[in-house]
């Protein structure tokens, strides 16, 4: 029964973090498809780019809510708590934002359902709260100093299983920690190559108005 159980949270878990929540908004708002349109991905910094303000924080906090539902809500509904169970709860939501079955397995670049997932296991396990300050910390100086959010959230990225070894986090979040780092930086490979050619645009979420 509890392996049932497990399928199930984790097939439920992938449905919610399959939900390509700035496609969706590009479709109901504007009737454009987001892929065609700025960066051609579908994350809360390309809305913010060609939806705009207002539906970009939405896909924003939507996107980081598909990670937070799945450790919190599902798992205590569960009732897993142990950490290798919060773990493949969170590598799946993650993955499923990253490839999602409803646009062809092809999606996000992960940041913001990593962010929901980290966030939900510091709810989960409080001794994570300085992991999360150290990944919020280190992408806002990043971000602040170069304007890149791509490079800032690389940074957070190597952050995080710096962090989880520095609060002496349980081995199977340690190993997550380096699986996250490894899916963000695979799926900044393009950001990656701007950057290293001087040709990454910078970003300003709140661009004055004229």
């Amino acid at each position: 029964m509890t392996i049932l159980l497990l399928v199930f949270s984790l097939v439920l878990t992938y449905l919610i973090g399959a939900i390509p929540t700035a496609y969706i908004f590009g479709r109901l708002l504007k009737g454009i498809d987001i892929r065609k349109h700025g960066s051609g991905n579908v994350g809360a910094t390309n809305a913010f780019r060609v939806l705009g303000k207002g539906p970009g924080s939405a896909v924003l906090i939507i996107d980081i809510l598909k990670g937070i539902i799945p450790t919190v809500v599902i798992a205590n509904l569960f009732g897993f708590k142990d950490p290798l169970t919060l773990v493949f709860i969170g590598l799946v939501a993650v993955a499923a934002h990253n490839w999602t079955v409803f646009l062809n397995f092809k999606g996000g670049k992960g940041i913001a359902t990593s962010l929901g997932v980290l966030i939900g296991l510091t709810i989960q396990i409080p001794g994570l709260r300085p992991v999360l300050l150290i990944v919020l910390g280190v992408w806002l100086i990043i971000f602040l100093l170069v304007g890149y959010v791509s490079l800032a959230s690389l940074f957070a990225a190597v952050a995080l299983p710096i962090s989880m070894v520095i609060v002496e986090a349980p081995f199977v979040l340690k190993v997550m920690s380096i699986v996250l780092c490894l899916f963000i930086v695979f799926r900044h490979r393009s950001n990656i190559t701007r950057l290293l050619q001087g040709k990454e645009n910078r970003v300003n979420f709140f661009p004055k108005s004229k």
